[in-house]
């Protein structure tokens, strides 16, 4: 089985800052892409940001400059560096990411439960 867990959300004041991480487990073989994606009451899911097993990356329009993905491929484990957060930050974050278990059958798509993320004075 194999699972990803997130940790580091909370309520911060419009300007602050948090970090988020999440760590896959179980019985992983490799990982493909990693990433963060947020979704708002009363709206879609949305990327936040991906990293790739060589570290490419990619963030959406709303976050550039003000947040930073970062992965450690030794410890399956991603981070969500966020500054000079926004009112319209906040949102549920799930950690997402492509995975072959230890059964290579395959890349699967697998979603952590999402750690609530609150920007508000």
């Amino acid at each position: 089985q194999v699972q990803l867990v997130e940790s580091g959300g909370g309520l911060v004041q419009p300007g602050g800052s948090l970090r988020l991480s999440c760590a896959a487990s179980g019985r992983i073989f490799t990982i493909n892409t990693m990433g963060w994606y947020r979704q708002a009451p009363g709206k879609q899911r949305e990327l936040v940001a991906t990293i790739t097993s060589g570290s490419s990356t990619n963030y959406a329009d709303s976050v550039k400059g003000r947040f930073t993905i970062s992965r450690d491929n030794a410890k399956n484990t991603i981070d969500l560096q966020m500054n000079s957060l926004k009112p319209e930050d906040t949102a549920v974050y799930y950690c997402n990411a492509a995975i072959m278990s230890s059964s290579l059958v395959g890349f699967l798509n697998y979603w952590g439960q999402g750690t609530q993320v609150t920007v508000s004075s």
